[in-house]
């Protein structure tokens, strides 16, 4: 399986157990929906190995207590400490509406309600508080808010992405 064909569920921060068991801090809004997985994909030293489940269940709000076939000491748990975890992106329930996956958008057109096309998402910032549309425009790279007050349409069929930004935002960047 490629990386490219998944997307990131989470990564395993700490030991649970003296029997293999792992902590995983998930990515995700609805960690419920991961509580009683088979297997997941487990990135290490650059590739995505399969590694199957016994149980898996919430420990606290994102946590997630996985006890793997193949992990039973604390030395096998060691040497997935601070592993990626991953699945394919045909396990993610689709999306309607304005609601969207990040990986979903790129190569999207950006419709702006005063300025019109202002460049291709080429990326998502979600390393800072507020994540940002990474748009580009030419030689130009704007950042766009990614907030419901801006994004006024999702048009999957057009590959669009129509906001409303706030007066000046645009300007800022293409003046």
């Amino acid at each position: 399986m490629r990386k490219e064909d998944c997307f990131y569920l989470g990564k395993i921060v700490s030991k649970y157990s003296f029997k293999g068991e792992v902590l995983a801090k998930l990515d995700a809004d609805e960690p419920e929906l991961y509580e009683n997985m088979e297997s997941v994909f487990v990135s290490m030293r650059g590739n995505l190995i399969p590694f199957f489940i016994d149980n898996c269940r919430l420990h606290k709000s994102s946590l997630l207590r996985i006890d793997f076939e193949e992990v039973k000491s604390e030395a096998e748990a060691d040497t997935i400490m601070g592993s990626e975890l991953y699945l394919p992106v045909s396990f993610l329930p689709e999306l309607k509406g304005n609601k969207f996956y990040f990986h979903e958008i790129i190569g999207f057109a950006m419709n702006d309600a005063i300025h019109g096309d202002i460049g291709t998402i080429t990326g998502v910032n979600d390393t800072t508080s507020q994540a940002l549309f990474e748009v580009q425009k030419g030689e130009k790279q704007l950042l766009i808010p990614i907030t419901d007050e801006i994004i006024t349409e999702v048009n999957r069929e057009k590959k669009t992405i129509f906001v409303s930004t706030p007066d000046g935002l645009v300007d800022l960047y293409l003046s």
